[in-house]
C-alpha cells in the first residue's frame, strides 16, 4: 500500500443514501481524496458507504479502504472499496483503524460511532498513538461537548488539555480544509500536531 496520508471517517450504518448527512460525508471524503488522502471506514453501509463512494468519485490516485466487522446480522461490505479486511473482534478492528489513520473525522452516529470516537480519544490521551486530530462533524455533537464542558470537566475527571485534539465543525468544507492544513504543516515539521490551538483559532475567524 502506498504511504498516503490516511483519514478515518466514522459514522452510522443506518443513515440512508440521499439523506443530508450521507451527502455531506460523501462531499467530505471526495474533498479529502482530491487532496491526495486515503479514506478508511468500517466498510459497511450508511455513512461508511458515503465516505467510500466519495473517495472513489474523486478519481484520484488514492485508496478507499474498508475494515469490516463480522456481526450476527451480517453487515455486508459496500461496493466502493479498493482494499478491504474483515475482523471478528471490535478491539482488533479499532486498533487497526488507529494504526492506519493520521486523522479522524467523526460524522453522526450511534453506539458504534461513539465507541470509535472515545477509543481514538483515549489512545491519544494516554499517548499510545501520536497526537491525532479528531474532527467532530455536525450539530449532533454540540450537546455532547457541552456535557463534557459543564459536567465532566468541572469535576476534574479529565483535564482541559485532554481536549486539545478535539475539533468541532459544521460544514463539509471546514472538515476538509482543517485536515489539509494540518497535513501541510506536518510536511514541514514533525511537531505540527502539538500546535492544535492554532487551527482552533483559525476556525473561529
Amino acid at each position: 500500500m502506498d504511504p498516503h496520508y490516511k483519514v478515518a471517517i466514522f459514522g452510522s450504518a443506518r443513515i440512508r443514501e440521499g439523506d443530508r448527512e450521507y451527502l455531506d460525508v460523501f462531499r467530505i471524503a471526495r474533498g479529502l481524496s482530491e487532496a491526495g488522502f486515503d479514506i478508511v471506514t468500517g466498510g459497511g453501509p450508511g455513512l461508511m458507504q458515503a465516505a467510500n463512494a466519495g473517495s472513489k468519485a474523486a478519481l484520484s490516485d488514492t485508496h478507499s479502504i474498508g475494515l469490516n466487522i463480522r456481526l450476527p446480522h451480517e453487515q455486508e461490505s459496500n461496493s466502493f472499496l479498493d482494499i478491504k479486511h474483515e475482523f471478528s473482534r471490535f478491539s482488533s478492528r479499532l486498533d487497526t483503524f488507529m494504526s492506519l489513520s493520521d486523522a479522524v473525522v467523526v460524522a453522526p452516529g450511534g453506539i458504534g460511532t461513539l465507541l470509535e470516537l472515545f477509543y481514538a480519544w483515549q489512545l491519544v490521551q494516554v499517548e499510545h498513538i501520536c497526537d491525532t486530530p479528531i474532527i467532530l462533524y455536525g450539530e449532533i455533537w454540540s450537546n455532547l461537548l457541552l456535557w463534557l464542558e459543564t459536567e465532566v470537566l468541572p469535576r476534574g475527571l479529565f483535564q482541559r488539555s485532554d481536549m486539545h485534539m478535539i475539533f468541532h465543525v459544521m460544514e463539509p468544507d471546514q472538515a476538509v480544509d482543517l485536515v489539509k492544513k494540518i497535513h501541510k504543516d506536518q510536511l514541514v515539521t514533525e511537531h505540527a500536531c502539538k500546535n492544535f490551538s492554532k487551527y482552533r483559532m483559525e476556525l473561529l475567524l
